[in-house]
């Protein structure tokens, strides 16, 4: 299983990036698909998600009402939209495949990725 990813960068306070992330499965078919970051000295954290159980998409308190997780039509891309972005949206990004608990409960858990990309880095300033 691979993960490719693109679209990180460098971006000033309240710009905008967009990250995609092409799996070699079929997004929801196959894995329920997570986005998640790491800034340097600090954990892993799930920003978003998208479960094939309810095909509902799940954020972070963090990152809600600015970030979007879409997947297109063809299952076979997904994307991260980051608008409003801050300094402490600086991290390495990941998109990765995992299986979302079917209690629903710990959705975005990071110990749950089964694969994962290599990471883009987004720097915000």
């Amino acid at each position: 299983v691979q993960l490719v990813e693109s679209g990180g960068g460098s971006v000033q306070t309240g710009g905008s990036l967009r990250l995609s992330c092409k799996p070699s499965f079929f997004i929801l078919d196959d894995f329920d698909m997570m986005w998640y970051r790491q800034a340097p000295g600090k954990e892993r954290e799930g920003v978003a998600a998208v479960a094939s159980l309810d095909l509902g998409t799940y954020y972070a308190d963090s990152v809600k009402g600015r970030f979007t997780l879409s997947v297109d039509n063809a299952k076979t891309t997904a994307y991260l939209q980051m608008n409003s972005l801050k300094p402490e949206d600086t991290a390495l990004y990941y998109c990765a495949a995992y299986y979302c608990p079917r209690t629903m409960l710990s959705i975005l858990d990071t110990r749950l990725v089964v694969y994962s990309s290599h990471g883009t880095q987004v720097t915000v300033s």
